[in-house]
């Protein structure tokens, strides 16, 4: 492999295939660009070749990977990979597709991939610009269709096929009442095993075609293995203040989406001004236009509203034709697609797509004679993630606003909503399946008896405008109102434990500043910790580790700090220990199944005894037994003495490049950002999930946003690791220690702030 020096950031001035007028990209001092057009063609061309010129191996990496290429640039490894991915692509009508989002947006599209291939053009005449992935895996970029920005759905598939087949694994080993330790429903819901499915009779690897289509691509040692998909990656916290509770009688609104780590970041922060467009804030990089941020009149951020859908369905195959399937009385054909996968070095693989009724065939199980395919609402038109944005972003009320997220399709999103007239609102938003005499917590038989009855509208969702309380919260919490709880949109949801603490601090505010909700977006107090240390209260010991541990959590202000050595124990404790300790006591038939238990379920039992526990000397024993193993593993991971344990020495950020695996030391120095020392867990605020086997942090807010609604420049943010994708560039790393800290950069609105911090100008001229 070479080790190439490219040149940092390139000339100031361009020539732009596809350009009208003069389009002038001012970038600010932390990596954020302007981009001024005369017109909104050009400004949306602008992004696109803007978004190539900064982040062209990601956003190639983005398009082969969903469009099932990979195979064609890396070889004949990744050929299962783009079969299973081509799978997920949307097969439509494009017209019903692109009408969807809005009437201009296949427009849009055509003119950012304009600009992509523009930025092309370039180095086709400036190959010594070419970015370095590209020299060290040794093939070249592709050229866009604007087809290729929404055909693609398998980057953002989310609930809840996994635990379809997990919670089926666990009902197999201990019945549907043990299950609940691994995801409790909310609303209170008994799960029904649907007739005709045997949930033993599920292959181990049933997911494995669904795992390789929606997973990020693996470089390395010449294999492709399926990894699993974490949906947590997938949360976000936002809250929106009326200027009555805040300091300066505007609204304020906080947004910090929570996402996969990865160098460089996922979002990308922009400003694009045009007639009739002024618009910042963070999307895409491989999307026009902006996601979260403002147009200067209306604020919005989103989380994930967590909806349901996806059903895994299993066919009854005919013995004497594998390719018909039970359906009614009679058997159905599939439809079986043959494709050409080009191969780098040799001949092209045909692959072979099959599809009942209800969606892709992932499995055949060829000894009980069953197939299993996937229903999902992101095969549906408009469904593209995030590209209907679109829609919301140019909004200049509530009412344009909820009109454009009528037909919001994906990811399912709760969005919180500011104007500059003080008006604060929710609109959560997303295409729900109508599903008939079934709960979706299981698969089903595809024979007719499960089906789904259409989709529900935007406008049958709930929404709240200027509420009582003078803010709106959401965190991936249970958040249905009980008049909507009937209509079967999803029983699984994130713990509530980010929500309650944001509403508890909201809640003591009558005078909010923007410092106070950047404090609250890096708060790290855990719930779960003040709920244990309550119970810890009235145990004891006459063992003196357990003494100085039940001293040492007793004494604590449950703050995971990074510095903390109460957070070190009580976090080996709750995921190594406890968690696992409380599954083989409760359920040890299916304990092996539940690869982390549902700390919400846990807490109640632990704080009221008598479901599973038999009663609260158990429930103290539990406690003890599990708090010394864990004592005993924290000496062994960060030494005898309690002054030298910190949960940052164990805990810590890490953002890997995508291509890390085919790199040589040099490189894999350079593009990859981290370890970095790190406080929080999936429970604060601060939201910092990590992986049990290394506490290495595994997803978390990587942009954060707070706006001053009205007074736009005001308004801060920040990115990490950076913005830039060129490890050349000063802001590829910049902002990691900026936002390790907690502290944000000003999100510059008004030319004059634009101007005030602008570092570098280029001009894009029309070729």
């Amino acid at each position: 492999m070479t080790s190439l020096g490219h040149a940092a950031p390139g000339p100031l001035t361009y020539q732009v295939s596809g350009l009208h007028g003069e389009v002038e990209l001012i970038e600010d001092r932390y990596g954020v660009p302007h981009l001024y057009a005369d017109s909104q063609d050009d400004v949306f061309l602008a992004q696109g070749f803007n978004a190539a010129r900064e982040r062209l191996f990601q956003i190639d990496l983005w398009r082969r990977r969903g469009l099932g290429l990979l195979s064609e640039v890396l070889g004949p490894d990744y050929v299962e990979q783009d079969r299973a991915t081509r799978l997920f692509l949307y097969r439509g009508d494009m017209d019903a597709e692109w009408a969807r989002y809005s009437d201009d947006a296949q427009h849009i599209a055509t003119q950012f991939v304009t600009g992509i291939n523009a930025y092309l053009d370039w180095l086709d005449d400036h190959p010594e610009q070419m970015p370095e992935e590209f020299d060290v895996l040794d093939y070249r970029p592709a050229r866009w269709d604007p087809a290729d920005v929404v055909r693609i759905r398998s980057h953002g598939l989310t609930r809840n096929l996994e635990s379809e087949v997990e919670r089926a694994r666990v009902v197999c080993a201990a019945g549907v009442e043990a299950d609940l330790v691994r995801q409790g429903l909310q609303p209170d819901h008994r799960t029904v095993v649907p007739d005709g499915f045997d949930p033993c009779a599920l292959p181990d690897d049933v997911l494995e075609v669904f795992d390789l289509a929606t997973q990020d691509v693996e470089f390395g040692d010449g294999s492709v293995r399926a990894v699993r998909r974490d949906v947590t990656t997938e949360g976000s916290n936002n809250w929106v203040i009326s200027g009555d509770r805040t300091a300066t009688g505007r609204p304020v609104l906080a947004n910090d989406p929570h996402r996969a780590y990865s160098a460089p970041s996922l979002r990308y922060i922009a400003h694009l001004s045009a007639p009739g467009m002024d618009v910042i804030g963070a999307g895409e990089p491989a999307l026009p236009g902006i996601s979260i941020g403002h147009n200067g009149t209306v604020a919005f951020g989103l989380t994930i509203f967590p909806m349901d859908q996806e059903d895994l369905y299993v066919y009854e195959l005919d013995p004497a034709d594998p390719r018909r399937y039970r359906y009614g009385s009679g058997w159905e054909s599939m439809m079986v697609l043959r494709e050409d996968v080009p191969v780098r070095g040799g001949p092209g693989r045909e692959v072979e797509l099959a599809f009942t009724r209800h969606g892709p065939v992932i499995h055949v199980d060829r000894q009980r004679n069953l197939a299993y395919a996937v229903r999902t609402a992101w095969l549906q038109p408009g469904m593209s993630p995030y590209f209907g944005s679109l829609a919301y972003m140019r909004a200049k009320n509530f009412s344009e606003f909820t009109r454009a997220m009528r037909n919001w399709g994906a990811p399912t999103e709760n969005q919180v909503y500011a104007d500059v007239e003080g008006n604060i609102g929710w609109v959560p938003g997303g295409l729900a399946p109508k599903r008939v005499g079934y709960d979706g917590l299981l698969p089903v038989p595809g024979d007719g008896r499960y089906e789904w009855d259409g989709f529900y509208s935007g406008d049958d969702l709930p929404r709240s405008y200027n509420p009582d309380e003078g803010f709106i919260a959401t965190a991936n919490q249970f958040n249905l109102p009980a008049e909507h709880q009937r209509m079967g949109l999803g029983y699984e949801w994130t713990n509530p434990f980010r929500h309650q603490r944001i509403v508890e601090v909201l809640s003591q505010q009558t005078k909010h500043t923007i410092r106070d909700s950047e404090l609250l977006q890096n708060d790290q107090l855990s719930i779960p910790a003040r709920r244990i240390q309550r119970l810890l209260s009235g145990v004891d010991s006459g063992d003196a580790d357990l003494r100085r541990a039940l001293r040492l959590l007793r004494e604590w202000d449950a703050v995971l700090g990074a510095d903390s050595h109460a957070a070190a124990l009580f976090e080996v404790w709750m995921t190594r220990h406890l968690g696992p300790g409380f599954a083989r006591a409760v359920v040890p038939k299916a304990a092996k199944h539940i690869d982390s238990v549902d700390v919400l379920v846990m807490l109640e039992e632990l704080e009221a005894p008598g479901r599973w526990l038999p009663d609260a000397a158990a429930r103290d024993r539990l406690l003890l037994e599990t708090l010394r193993t864990a004592y005993a593993e924290v000496q062994q991971l960060l030494g005898r003495g309690e002054a030298t344990w910190k949960w940052g020495r164990l805990h810590h950020s890490f953002f890997g490049h995508p291509a890390s695996g085919a790199f040589n030391e040099v490189q894999r120095a350079r593009f990859d950002v981290g370890p970095l020392p790190r406080g929080g867990s999936a429970a604060t605020v601060n939201q910092s999930s990590y992986r049990v086997k290394d506490f290495r942090q595994s997803n978390g807010p990587s942009f954060r946003m707070v706006l001053d609604v009205g007074n736009w420049d005001d308004s801060v943010a920040v990115n990490t690791p950076g913005q830039s994708g060129n490890p050349f560039d000063p802001h590829y790393r910049d902002l990691a220690e900026r936002w390790r800290k907690g502290t944000y950069f000003p999100l510059a609105y008004s030319r004059a702030a634009v101007e005030s911090t602008a570092e570098r100008r280029i001009r894009l001229l029309p070729a």
